[in-house]
């Protein structure tokens, strides 16, 4: 047996050596194509971009999800997980070649000064950036800056005839990764969560902080949220389930087995939970999902999730560019793997597979959607079926409506001409908006998008030569004027009026919720005793 053992260990050191030799050997082999380029190519090259594109096919022959990130695009695709940037603190839009300021961040840099929803910026520290086809990454680079650095913003104000100048002190602009926090009736609360960033778990206990009664029954909005960073997913699970209980656990070639469990630190561990989930939510909101469906704690709504179960470790690269590396995979409390299948070095099919939802028809009905018996789990309490390989099936399927659209509607949104019409009706008359609807729940029952109204939003349309199509604009209307009266509640309240107004109107997705919650025991009987 001793000797079975040297054996053993003789061997794994050998491989281990030869392993370590392939890569010296590969270094070297790299090392010496870059040399020889370098000294003796016909033409000059630039190295640093070569080695560059290297990088990129190599990361290509992975899987889909190892990535090299340039410096410019670290520093921009990190921002939202970080929480901050540094800067004047407004949310802005360029129309017809100028910036317009949306609504300046409440209690930033911007808004003390006096800056206002309305407001066209002409020129930035002398420089002018109204009609000259500035892009939105220069207006980015003028207006951040470090923390105490000053700039000087001339803006026009509709009302106000001569150019207004402001000194902005840059600051600490905070990103909201919570997209909507409201109550939707005493007991009953919705969150709407954007991203998983460094900020989250903070932003969502003050938010349920602010909640006016004790929250018996929750709405966790997971849709379209893309994921961020695992640890916040871990802590946001964290609050839904009991001591002990396992959350999430990840394993792979090079790392052991880790596992996360619930701590003490439930805000909900109590009280009824619907998740809402579609094909956009993937990667830590597939965590999430898939430890409450998993420990059967709440009940999940809405379409098939994206299917990524594969964590990234981010190295830096030495000169501020990075790589995404998978490290791992991860696991749900019932071992199921969320990954769905891929071909390596073919990202382009990964990316296609996805799409087939939408071309087999899956999204509109649930009986497109086919997992293997093979990857077929037991959940941890009631012991029902539910599956691994390509993404988390909600408990409940809403298929993906589509009665409302149209090619003209698309086009009004995707050209931005709906939100140029409201943002300039906004400016003709916010003071009268806000005198006669000083409060959101005013507007919410008074202001009424009418036919006129979508004529005028059409007559306007036009004018951006966008011709007029009478038999789709019935078909959108109803959509159209919902749509319409959350823009208005955008841009004179915030993202959370936005929602509401989406919410109560038109969101399947969310009405089932509230029959959900409305029945409760009925449908846990449906679905956790099937």
């Amino acid at each position: 047996m001793k000797k079975i053992l040297i054996f053993i260990s003789f061997f794994i050191a050998i491989t281990v050596n030869a392993q370590q030799q392939n890569s010296i050997e590969a270094i070297k082999k790299i090392g010496n194509v870059i040399n020889a380029i370098n000294n003796f190519y016909i033409d000059t090259v630039d190295i640093p971009k070569l080695s560059e594109k290297a990088v990129i096919a190599m990361l290509k022959n992975l899987d889909p999800h190892s990535v090299y990130i340039s410096k410019e695009e670290f520093q921009a695709m990190n921002e939202p997980l970080a929480g901050s940037f540094e800067g004047i603190g407004v949310e802005f839009t360029v129309m017809e070649d100028t910036l317009v300021i949306i609504m300046p961040v409440s209690g930033g840099p911007s808004e003390k000064v006096g800056i206002m929803a309305g407001d066209k910026i002409v020129a930035v520290d002398g420089q002018t950036i109204a009609g000259v086809n500035i892009t939105t990454d220069k207006i980015y680079k003028l207006l951040r800056g470090r923390k105490g650095t000053k700039v000087v913003i001339d803006i026009v104000r509709r009302s106000i005839k001569d150019i207004l100048t402001f000194e902005v002190v840059r600051d600490k602009i905070p990103i909201n990764s919570i997209d909507a926090a409201y109550e939707v009736r005493p007991g009953l609360a919705y969150i709407k969560l954007g991203r998983f960033a460094v900020t989250s778990m903070d932003e969502i206990i003050n938010a349920f902080a602010k909640f006016k009664t004790n929250p018996n029954a929750l709405i966790l909005d997971l849709r379209g949220n893309g994921g961020g960073i695992m640890g916040t997913s871990v802590k946001l699970a964290d609050q839904f389930l009991e001591k002990g209980k396992v959350i999430v656990y990840t394993s792979g070639t090079h790392f052991p087995s880790h596992f996360d469990s619930a701590t003490n630190d439930g805000i909900f561990e109590k009280g009824k939970l619907v998740l809402l989930i579609n094909e956009g939510s993937a990667s830590a909101s597939e965590i999430v999902s898939g430890a409450i469906q998993d420990w059967d704690r709440g009940i999940l709504i809405g379409r098939r999730t994206y299917g990524k179960g594969l964590v990234q470790h981010q190295l830096s690269l030495g000169d501020g560019s990075y790589m995404r590396l998978t490290i791992s995979r991860y696991h749900t409390p019932t071992g199921r793997v969320i990954q769905r299948p891929y071909e390596k070095g073919n990202s382009t099919k990964y990316v296609q597979d996805f799409y087939e939802r939408y071309a087999n028809g899956e999204v509109y009905n649930s009986k497109n959607i086919n997992f293997p018996d093979s990857l077929k789990y037991k959940t941890m309490v009631k012991g029902r079926t539910v599956y691994g390989g390509g993404g988390i099936m909600p408990d409940i399927f809403i298929p993906q409506d589509t009665s409302f659209y149209t090619q003209y509607y698309a086009k009004l949104l995707n050209l931005g001409i709906t939100n140029r019409f409201v943002l300039n009706y906004i400016s003709d008359n916010r003071e009268k908006l806000k005198t006669e609807y000083p409060e959101f729940e005013d507007f919410e029952k008074n202001f009424i998008i009418d036919d006129e109204f979508v004529e005028q939003l059409v007559t306007f349309a036009e004018k951006e030569k966008l011709p007029r199509n009478d038999d789709e604009i019935n078909i959108s209307k109803p959509e159209l004027k919902v749509m319409l009266k959350a823009l208005f509640a955008r841009d004179l309240w915030g993202r959370t009026e936005y929602f509401r107004i989406l919410n109560a109107n038109i969101d399947k997705e969310f009405a089932k919720a509230i029959e959900v919650i409305d029945n409760w025991q009925k449908y846990e009987k449906e679905i956790f005793e099937k």
